[in-house]
């Protein structure tokens, strides 16, 4: 062509979760059963979605309107539900902060952000909201995220400015909580960061951030002048007793936006259906105007889909909807428990047994994946025109991502390497999500099994 017509962030957008399936559907041939521990589908794991949830969704399905354009920003009623539970949380006491506050905050815990329904805007799913919040931001203007991070916001940042993307880093040592020290250093001196992202509970490590790290980065944001973007698809999936609130709670009076959805909680995956809730928007006038723009992209499309945002209301004001949460971040927690144990004490290996979320990520020791004979770790496959392909196809890959082909040859179980998550830590990510216990339980046990294989 007579000119380039590639984006200088093209080659960033990177997706090892579904990358990964590509490599495994070459597998057929040889007639491996994939036990899919790649992306985080609670339905398609097998777990049913709640009868009641159902009713409600037919029901409004039942309703003309549920086919017809919403308004841009989202259904009204839906979007004065949900501004109406962000001004309901609570205000946190200061026995909820430990150690005390920073004393750039004066040991004064802000109000919570109040929020309108203007402040509420819908997306076809957060995949679509994160395109929107990185791809409407200036060139220039650089988001600092986590490492490891989930690759949709990862990729989005680098590809926007065309570089890799600048992280933090997560301490696997200390719970996979931030390095705030790190955090400080560069926001301090890289003057192109104008914003923090973090994920809490956090994908891909099942971390969750106690109060005083969130205040640590509202502090920081309001220091240097930034906005915060956070990640809280799995706010309602806490378990093991831990303890963090809603960026709207500890946020006072920064800018930032919170990233919600369907997907996880109901769970309602394929309803694309999230929305951001954006604090302090007049704060700044920077910030207001970038707002605006992320609500100008949306009328490009006229609105997100109609159906699930309707649904919105009745499902999380129904009165089981509190037990629902509870009785799931429950399984979610025997789960995490399950497959610490899987993998704990093993040598060559560690795992933190996640708090939140729906995955746990186990990190290798570099120096047990070096091999001394050069010829690189395997595992036993059945057939030699298999051992072959994986031989050829792992040439020249990262290492944990060598350890990933070789359990897919040799179990069919399909994780993810951790270096696809931006992240120099060789290891990998797997899920909480199968529904059968004995299955689960198998999967677990044939992992570790692997592992410890691998690693002889």
């Amino acid at each position: 062509m007579r000119r380039d017509i590639l984006h200088p962030g093209a080659g960033k957008l990177k997706y090892e979760i579904r990358e990964i399936v590509g490599f495994a559907r070459s597998l057929e041939k040889w007639r491996i059963p994939i036990l899919w521990e790649n992306i985080g589908d609670p339905v398609k794991k097998g777990e049913p979605v709640a009868q009641w949830i159902k009713d409600i969704v037919r029901e409004k399905a039942g309703e003309d309107l549920s086919y017809a354009y919403s308004e841009t920003e989202g259904a009204l009623g839906s979007r004065e539900f949900l501004a109406a539970q962000v001004n309901r949380r609570p205000l946190l006491c200061p026995s909820a902060v430990s150690p005390p506050l920073s004393g750039a905050l004066n040991g004064v815990l802000a109000e919570p952000a109040k929020v309108s329904a203007g402040d509420i805007l819908f997306f076809n799913g957060l995949g679509d909201a994160v395109a929107k919040v990185f791809g409407f931001l200036r060139r220039e203007a650089r988001v600092l995220g986590p490492s490891p991070a989930y690759s949709t916001l990862s990729s989005a940042e680098a590809a926007h400015s065309g570089y890799e993307h600048l992280t933090y880093r997560l301490d696997p040592a200390n719970g996979w909580m931030p390095d705030m020290d790190d955090v400080e250093l560069k926001v301090r001196y890289n003057d192109a960061v104008a914003g923090i992202l973090l994920i809490n509970p956090d994908n891909p490590t099942g971390a969750v951030y106690p109060v005083e790290i969130l205040r640590e980065f509202v502090r920081i944001a309001k220091t240097y002048g930034l906005f915060i973007v956070c990640d809280e698809t799995y706010a309602n999936i806490v378990y093991g007793g831990e303890g963090t609130a809603a960026l709207s709670q500890v946020i006072g009076d920064v800018p930032g936006i919170a990233l919600r959805s369907l997907s996880k909680e109901v769970p309602w995956p394929g309803a694309r259906c999230g929305w951001a809730e954006v604090y302090n928007r007049h704060a700044d006038p920077c910030f207001d105007a970038y707002v605006r723009s992320l609500l100008d992209a949306k009328r490009l499309e006229v609105c997100s889909t109609s159906l699930p945002q309707l649904c919105i209301p009745g499902i999380m004001a129904d009165p089981r909807y509190p037990e629902h949460l509870a009785r799931r971040a429950a399984m979610f927690a025997r789960r995490a428990e399950e497959a610490y144990r899987a993998l704990s004490g093993i040598t060559g290996i560690s795992i933190v047994k996640p708090r939140g979320a729906l995955y746990a990520s186990a990190v290798f020791d570099p120096a047990a994946l070096a091999d001394s004979q050069g010829r690189g770790r395997t595992l036993p496959v059945k057939d030699s025109g298999l051992q072959e392909y994986i031989q050829e196809k792992t040439r020249g890959v990262e290492p944990d991502k060598r350890f990933v082909y070789w359990l897919l040859a040799s179990t069919g179980i399909c994780v993810v390497p951790l270096s696809g998550f931006a992240s120099e830590l060789p290891g990998f990510r797997f899920t909480l999500l199968e529904h059968d216990d004995d299955k689960r339980r198998e999967i677990y046990a044939t992992l570790g099994d692997a592992v410890r294989r691998y690693l002889a």
